[in-house]
């Protein structure tokens, strides 16, 4: 892994987020800003139906670091992630949510000279000096019993799994996603299990991580499908 990287690609799945685009987008200037690198930005629609594709289109016109839209076809997170990582060319490349419940600045804390020598840099919002803002005691709870599930079946000792915002050496990323088959919400799992059978080094950051009500996971609705996912990547990778 280059000390300085040369490139930095940012990568944003989006589905139905024409809403929240422009704060997206600021979002996104925000970050570029705080990381002080060559930047590139990538946005991938995942088959939205609200016009977020093109709306990303316009916003992003303007702006000066080279982007991309990718439409893909809906089929989860992990997807839209694994279609943004293949067209991605930085040296890292860091995941980030079209919410940005994280502060955009805070980029800098999965970058050198910040973090160094790593193959993933996942954020952890139960590092003692994370913070949790706003957030539901019950959504906290099932976070956290869910988070229990993954350490039992598949991850031991990782205490976040799920956030959204990662940073990963640009050719590990680029080696590592393809391999991955599980398409939505718990593909961080088969992400982070994979990383593991292969020796990479796996950062944890603290974050300041700002509870959204608007977020596109819906607990009771997606938990079942999450642990259902889970229970097939064992059974993939272990049987």
């Amino acid at each position: 892994m280059p000390n300085k990287p040369s490139l930095l690609s940012i990568i944003v799945p989006c589905y139905q987020e024409r809403h929240r685009l422009q704060a997206c987008i600021d979002g996104l200037q925000r970050a570029v800003q705080a990381a002080a690198l060559p930047t590139e930005i990538i946005v991938v629609d995942d088959g939205s139906t609200d016009g977020t594709a093109t709306y990303a289109e316009e916003l992003l016109a303007p702006l000066k670091p080279p982007s991309k839209v990718l439409r893909t076809a809906h089929q989860g997170k992990g997807s839209a992630l694994q279609n943004g990582v293949s067209a991605s060319r930085g040296d890292f490349v860091f995941l980030a949510d079209a919410d940005w419940s994280m502060p955009p600045e805070q980029i800098q804390r999965f970058l050198p000279p910040n973090a160094e020598d790593f193959s993933m840099a996942i954020a952890n919002r139960e590092h003692p000096e994370s913070k949790r803002i706003n957030e539901p005691f019950y959504r906290h709870i099932l976070g956290r019993g869910f988070n229990a599930f993954v350490q039992r079946m598949l991850l031991s000792g990782i205490e976040d799994s799920q956030c959204g915002y990662k940073c990963l050496d640009g050719d590990f990323a680029r080696t590592v996603f393809p391999k991955l088959q599980c398409k939505g919400w718990a593909f961080d799992v088969e992400l982070l299990f994979l990383a593991r059978q292969s020796q990479a080094i796996i950062l944890e950051v603290p974050i300041d991580w700002n509870f959204d009500s608007d977020s596109r996971i819906r607990p009771l609705r997606d938990a079942f499908q999450m642990a259902r996912d889970v229970a097939a990547i064992r059974r993939r990778h272990l049987h």
